[in-house]
């Protein structure tokens, strides 16, 4: 069976992890290997010119002399070497990059920091020439000294791209759910309008019937027909443009859990409290949208309390500009691996849901209010509390 990469896509970016970790670990074993394989062929090569150093040392030219100057000591031109007399004092050297305009002060200054580093990256290499000792410095080659550095830099460049691939891949495929949703909505509102104009011709038809009239059943369509019309105006809205508005957030909430009292279980405990006992609390929000983040949570509160328990919601005005509710039920509670999930697309306990109403409670709040909504707390058999935030200043 195929693995499903959305549903498992932790699983898959720990594979993706270890396996860009798998190469790039060998990558730089083997460019390390190499490195120190230069390193002791350059060890040689320089061994090899101490020796040519010891053969034409107090010795008339000869062309054999002259074949190990140049075949030997005057061929490296790579490797930097600086040769020192028994006290340390610089008698010459080769192969180094210097900086122009320095007067004998700041070369001076400059060799002697090489020499530094020679001694603690490699022992000196003794000579005698003519009963004198003397010492050959050494260290790696610019060559060398690039690729130990050349897998990391390359190792950084991989995860460059492997970082913008991922983002594009990211905001790709969000922006082909965001059309998704869109669609979906809309055409839910579409196929919503035939049977609602239906529902309003057979409660125009029933309120024609005075005995029907009498019992108030017409009364209580009308409302329920009213909310099949707020609901289509929602699903209409998802995608579009949103305006928000500094409304009371105290008497929008009391309308929705209103609505939702009648229709809930008598079991269940609904208050709303302000903190600091305001009058009203302003936020920037849009009333239609907000009412349904409202109604999703509540009922997946009572859900989760199977039907029997407490439900609070508690508003508290910030001083930097906010507005924070806390919607707190006394249910099975979330595992704490679970706290992030439960926005997710698809993502239900319940053996009938579509686990969309929290998916689009957050879409909701981020998008259009420009706010939070996250889980504040959860303890499995006690409860939990979601906390929204909301603006009151632009």
């Amino acid at each position: 069976m195929a693995m499903d990469i959305y549903s498992n896509r932790s699983t898959f970016k720990l594979v993706i992890i270890f396996f860009a970790l798998l190469i790039g670990g060998i990558s730089v074993l083997y460019t390390n290997n190499m490195v120190s394989k230069l390193a002791e062929r350059e060890k040689k090569l320089i061994d090899l010119a101490a020796k040519g150093y010891r053969e034409i040392a107090g010795m008339e030219f000869t062309s054999s002399q002259g074949f190990l100057f140049r075949e030997i000591i005057a061929a490296n031109n790579s490797i930097p070497v600086i040769l020192t007399d028994e006290y340390g004092n610089i008698l010459s050297y080769r192969n180094f990059d210097v900086p122009e305009g320095m007067d004998a002060k700041k070369s001076k200054a400059f060799f002697n920091r090489q020499l530094e580093e020679m001694r603690a990256e490699y022992k000196p290499i003794p000579i005698e020439i003519a009963g004198l000792k003397q010492f050959i410095y050494y260290k790696n080659s610019t060559l060398i000294r690039q690729l130990k550095y050349y897998p990391y830099i390359q190792l950084a460049v991989i995860g460059l791209f492997i970082l913008m691939g991922y983002l594009a891949f990211s905001l790709s495929r969000n922006a082909e759910q965001n059309r998704v949703w869109v669609g979906l909505a809309k055409e839910t509102a579409h196929q919503l309008g035939t049977p609602i104009s239906s529902l309003l011709a057979w409660a125009e038809y029933l309120r024609s019937k005075p005995e029907i009239q009498k019992e108030g059943i017409v009364d209580e369509m009308d409302k329920d027909i009213q909310r099949l019309q707020m609901i289509t105006a929602r699903f209409s809205s998802i995608g579009s443009e949103q305006k928000t508005e500094l409304i009371d957030l105290v008497e929008v909430v009391e309308t929705a859990i209103g609505y939702l009292r009648s229709r809930l279980s008598q079991k269940v405990e609904i208050s709303v409290s302000v903190v600091g006992h305001h009058e009203e609390v302003l936020a920037y929000i849009n009333r239609p949208l907000f009412e349904w983040v409202i109604e999703n949570i509540c009922k997946n509160a009572v859900d989760a309390m199977s039907g029997a328990g407490r439900l609070s919601l508690e508003i508290t005005e910030l001083p930097e500009g906010h507005v924070q509710m806390d919607i707190r039920d006394t249910g099975k509670g979330i595992p704490k691996n679970q706290f992030k999930k439960v926005f997710e697309p698809g993502f239900t306990t319940k053996k009938r849901g579509w686990g969309l109403g929290l998916t689009l409670a957050r879409r909701i709040i981020e998008q259009y209010h420009r706010g939070r909504i996250f889980v504040k707390s959860s303890e499995p058999g006690k409860g939990t509390t979601f906390r929204i935030l909301l603006r009151n200043r632009l």
